[in-house]
């Protein structure tokens, strides 16, 4: 009688043993979640040109067709995507966690980063800009800045280097998306905006007569795709996926479709060494 009890524990037992000897546990890889045809990718929502979703719900932007772009690589049509916020201080999270599978979200490649998560790519360079009023004539670049309230946002480093280099006067004032900074800077609450110039060109290009471009580009970012550090293959066929989307043409058609009227020159591709 005992033994009948056992049956079912010890078939589930040697079930679980024969999956395992079988391959058939859970493959974390980015190949292997696209094997039902579908994937969760990260991207802003806030971000004109680059990533934004438009009020009738469709998601537009160079980032949202790199990301597509790459998704097609692996299998997956637009239709199969489901598209996740990640804010800047939730990126590293959410690939940690599980919650997308990788992530295109004007995420410079940094060392510190990389320490959490794999890159590959990079598929953009841009550099650091600054926005501001119109009608502003007294900010014409970082040195600019002592006194003036700068916003950027929270676990962005921007507005930290513009402090620690070029205007230690400088008051920073951080909120959770640039849109509301660029809310902020539309009511005279603060003074600039900082972040990539590529993303800035967005936010000018949607208000021209309200909102300027200042200066040169102060940095050089880098922006990577984001996945799990364990993903070696997923990074390496990434890689190869964007290399594939430069030499197509597919590239610079997706800068040219919603970057070009932006008025910022537009750059080469970068060369891709996360591999």
């Amino acid at each position: 009688m005992l033994f009948r009890r056992l049956l079912p524990a010890i078939a589930a037992v040697a079930a679980l043993a024969l999956t395992a000897a079988c391959g058939g546990a859970p493959d974390d890889t980015i190949r292997g979640k696209a094997e039902d045809g579908s994937l969760t990718i990260g991207i802003r929502f806030d971000q004109p040109g680059m990533a934004q979703r438009r009020i009738d719900g469709k998601y537009v932007g160079f980032d949202v067709d790199v990301a597509k772009y790459v998704a097609e690589q692996f299998g997956v049509p637009e239709s199969g995507i489901t598209w996740k916020a990640a804010r800047s201080a939730d990126r590293e999270r959410l690939i940690a966690e599980g919650r997308v599978d990788f992530v295109v979200a004007t995420y410079s490649i940094t060392d510190k980063r990389k320490e959490q998560v794999a890159f590959a790519g990079p598929y953009f360079e841009t550099g650091q800009g600054l926005l501001v009023r119109y009608t502003d004539d007294a900010i014409a670049g970082p040195e600019s800045l002592n006194g003036k309230k700068l916003c950027s946002v929270q676990a962005s480093t921007s507005a930290q280097k513009v402090k620690a280099e070029f205007a230690q006067g400088v008051q920073l004032v951080e909120y959770g998306q640039y849109s509301d900074c660029v809310t902020g800077l539309l009511a005279g609450k603060v003074d600039a905006v900082t972040t990539d110039q590529a993303i800035l060109a967005g936010y000018a290009a949607e208000n021209p007569e309200l909102l300027k471009l200042v200066g040169k580009p102060f940095t050089t970012e880098q922006y990577g795709v984001g996945l799990a550090k364990s993903d070696a293959e997923g990074r390496s066929a990434v890689s190869a996926a964007i290399e594939k989307m430069v030499s197509s043409g597919e590239w610079r058609r997706a800068l040219e479709r919603n970057i070009g009227r932006s008025g910022v020159d537009l750059p080469d591709p970068p060369q891709v060494t996360e591999k």
